[in-house]
């Protein structure tokens, strides 16, 4: 059985991460390991994972890169899953994990969008369609592939260890998420399956500011990757890496 560590950030999220350690010690298939990385939180945050006998980590530098990197690093499990303290994993969250890397070795990441909850019902929209649909569709454009959603995935630890190095672990004001897929190399391969979906706090689209500051770091991200990491040189880096598969001997034309 392939061994599936999941790593959780968290700062001063003690109610919400309760609930997610209560939802990962119901799921179907067991984690082999969970990781809490506290990222200086003031409240309950560590007692809650020390009560639910998780393992926990400090990283003293704030953001969730430095933190869900600090995870990555420390995890054991052939695949590293990701959640955020707010997540709410169903059931078969971690079972689906494992189904769909066994059946795919070409997988290198597995990712999926999330349902909001909490806040008004213009907000759980709001953030429905205008942030977490408008990510996966833009996103996509620009990278020729799915983006990975920092809130619900899983990865090959292979696939960390190979791009570990060049991704910007310790900027806290860009997406964590887009950041690592614009670092992947050619031939790892993101699936989105919109069927493999967690629950997600609603609470960052309370206020116009917070879902300001969430696109703000996307431009960032951008930004920061400007051109090295632009559409078209993305597309050439592929389009040369497939042409280089073709020559090898036994490849199929």
């Amino acid at each position: 059985m392939t061994s599936i560590s999941v790593v959780i950030p968290a700062l001063d999220d003690a109610d919400m991460l309760e609930r997610c350690l209560a939802d990962l010690s119901a799921q179907a298939r067991p984690a082999d390991e969970i990781i809490v990385v506290d990222n200086g939180s003031t409240d309950e945050t560590v007692a809650v994972a020390r009560a639910a006998g998780v393992r926990v980590l400090s990283e003293p530098l704030r953001g969730i890169w430095p933190a869900a990197a600090t995870g990555y690093d420390a995890a054991t499990g052939e695949i590293i899953a990701r959640l955020d303290a707010d997540s709410r994993p169903p059931v078969d969250w971690l079972a689906r994990i494992e189904t769909e890397f066994a059946r795919d070795p070409e997988i290198a990441i597995l990712t999926g969008p999330g349902d909001f909850y909490g806040g008004n019902w213009f907000v759980r929209i709001l953030g429905q369609y205008l942030y977490m649909d408008g990510y996966f569709w833009s996103m996509t454009l620009w990278l020729g592939h799915s983006p990975v959603y920092g809130s619900n995935f899983a990865m090959r630890s292979e696939t960390w260890h190979e791009v570990r190095g060049r991704v910007h672990r310790e900027l806290r004001t860009i997406h964590d998420d887009l950041d690592l897929s614009l670092h992947l190399l050619p031939q790892q391969v993101v699936r989105l399956d919109r069927r493999f979906r967690v629950g997600i706090s609603a609470r960052p689209f309370d206020t116009w500011r917070g879902l300001g500051r969430r696109i703000g770091w996307a431009y960032l991200t951008l930004r920061l990757h400007w051109p090295e990491e632009t559409p078209w040189s993305m597309r050439a880096a592929k389009r040369h890496w497939e042409a280089e598969q073709r020559e090898l001997p036994g490849a199929i034309a």
